[in-house]
């Protein structure tokens, strides 16, 4: 690539070089150049004619994505539930229909101002506790992970923004690091049957946070047998598109007061409720 870009010029060299490979080259092309320059939209469509210098950072960044890896793990940002997170490899990317869990969970807990127990199995990059912690302000939330890298992503969002104080995480499987009494259950488990085959772009998220076993649902069945034993008021949970059916049939003899599920923005099952 040669020297001497203008805005408009290196926008045009990004976006063709990213055309072969992904959908929208032209908005992830303005997307880099704004992450690469520390601007927004508006400087961007304002300075068409401002020089680029230090480039060789993103054209390796355009490098990446035109092999599929995540923008996500390449700007080190994501959005969701309308705030900016920090993400990194070794969490898993959030999804738009993660916000569904959260709407779940508002829908279920009518006092936002109750002193409510959270737990999240799972917790990723922190953004389903974080935004629980956000909307009841007065809850407190227990959030675990296996993964050491995911609790420290975890921890940096956490951080950002000031909930040290109201989730505390834990290293461990399940709900095993967790002894006090818990409210509300929340998790998105990994529920991919080992052996599928995933799309190129998420090899790059860790294995740990997408399969759930042979069938893909065991771990879902060992949460709920958790909650029956501990008798957690509700638990909300995501899965995937074909389980709805053996959840049934696996609650088939526990009468439980509650199981609701929930679509997707595309009609697909993406989840449910379940209240003792």
């Amino acid at each position: 690539m040669s020297s001497g870009y203008l805005v408009k010029d290196i926008l045009k060299e990004i976006t063709l070089a990213l055309n072969p490979h992904i959908e929208r080259a032209s908005r992830e092309a303005q997307l880099l150049l704004m992450h690469h320059l520390g601007v927004d939209e508006l400087w961007l469509m304002m300075n068409q004619n401002q020089h680029v210098d230090n480039y060789e950072e993103l054209f390796e960044w355009v490098s990446r994505r035109a092999k599929n890896e995540p923008l996500e793990y390449i700007t080190n940002k994501v959005s969701f539930y309308s705030e900016e997170f920090f993400i990194a490899e070794g969490a898993l990317i959030p999804r738009p229909e993660t916000e569904l869990l959260i709407d779940e969970v508002i829908k279920n807990v009518k006092d936002k101002n109750s002193n409510i127990t959270f737990a999240e199995v799972g917790v990723g990059s922190g953004i389903i506790s974080i935004m629980l912690a956000k909307i009841f302000p007065n809850a407190k939330i227990v959030a675990v992970d296996i993964s050491e890298t995911a609790l420290n992503i975890a921890k940096i969002n956490i951080e950002k923004f000031g909930l040290q104080d109201r989730i505390r995480l834990r290293l461990g499987s399940l709900l095993e690091p967790i002894s006090e009494h818990i409210d509300y259950l929340v998790s998105n488990p990994p529920y991919i049957a080992n052996g599928f085959k995933l799309e190129s772009n998420l090899s790059y998220e860790p294995r740990n946070a997408l399969f759930g076993g042979e069938i893909g649902d065991e771990i879902i069945k060992e949460l709920l047998d958790e909650v029956l034993s501990r008798n957690i008021n509700f638990f909300s949970c995501e899965i995937g598109y074909d389980q709805q059916d053996r959840i049934r049939n696996y609650l088939n003899n526990k009468q439980p007061k509650k199981l609701e599920f929930y679509k997707d923005f595309s009609g697909f099952d993406r989840g449910f409720t379940l209240g003792l």
